[in-house]
């Protein structure tokens, strides 16, 4: 299994039945997969969509039903299609109950960088600095580490996608709650040891006398 598969699948777990959920572009997609038909979640897209279901199969696509991020998906009994104004109506007022984000970044503080990188082209900020400030529970979903270097950090050095603190980031390696006191080591991952969580996350974390290891059955 992928460490992206991994993550998708223990992300899932968190949803619960009757949720309204946004889903972010790229692997937070991947959730969508994992989450059962009849449970009677509603996955929303900022541009402007709710009742995302799995992406279709091949050649099955529709050009007119995509995700924000562009993404082929298909859509679920009673979905429905809203402008953006709606949509970010919804966002903003706090009307949903979880977004999944990737994530450039996570501090101690338990903020978010997932907009940009200095000096590469933006194409637009999209909708994540509303979804942090907006919605419910914030769950964050990403590889735990990049290029050897380290993406959950003492401080972030990337731009913030907003000031406000995340509630859970989800890795291959660990799941991290974010408090007042610090971030906390929840689970770590299938075969993975806490010493191994430790030497890949250069922020500091709180670990506990016995951490389990995540359930992604």
């Amino acid at each position: 299994m992928s460490a992206k598969d991994v993550i998708a699948r223990r992300v899932a777990q968190e949803i619960k039945p009757g949720m309204l959920v946004n889903l972010g572009i790229g692997l937070p997609s991947m959730v969508a997969n994992y989450i059962p038909h009849d449970h009677g979640v509603f996955f929303q897209a900022e541009n402007g969509v709710i009742g995302l279901g799995a992406r279709p199969p091949e050649g099955m696509e529709d050009p007119h039903l995509t995700d924000a991020g562009g993404g082929f998906v298909t859509a679920v009994p009673g979905a429905a299609s809203i402008d953006s104004a709606m949509s970010f109506g919804i966002i903003r007022g706090g009307h949903l109950d979880m977004t999944v984000l990737g994530g450039l970044q996570v501090d101690e503080r338990g903020y978010l960088a997932n907009w940009m990188v200095p000096g590469k082209m933006v194409p637009g900020m999209g909708g994540a600095m509303d979804l942090v400030a907006g919605a419910k529970r914030v769950v964050v979903a990403m590889v735990h580490s990049a290029k050897g270097e380290a993406k959950i950090v003492p401080e972030c050095t990337l731009p913030l996608t907003a000031m406000r603190r995340v509630s859970l980031i989800v890795t291959e390696l660990a799941v991290i709650e974010p408090t007042h006191e610090g971030l906390l080591l929840r689970e770590r991952g299938p075969d993975v040891r806490v010493e191994d969580i430790l030497a890949q996350t250069s922020a500091r974390l709180i670990v506990e006398d016995d951490v389990p290891e995540m359930r992604i059955g």
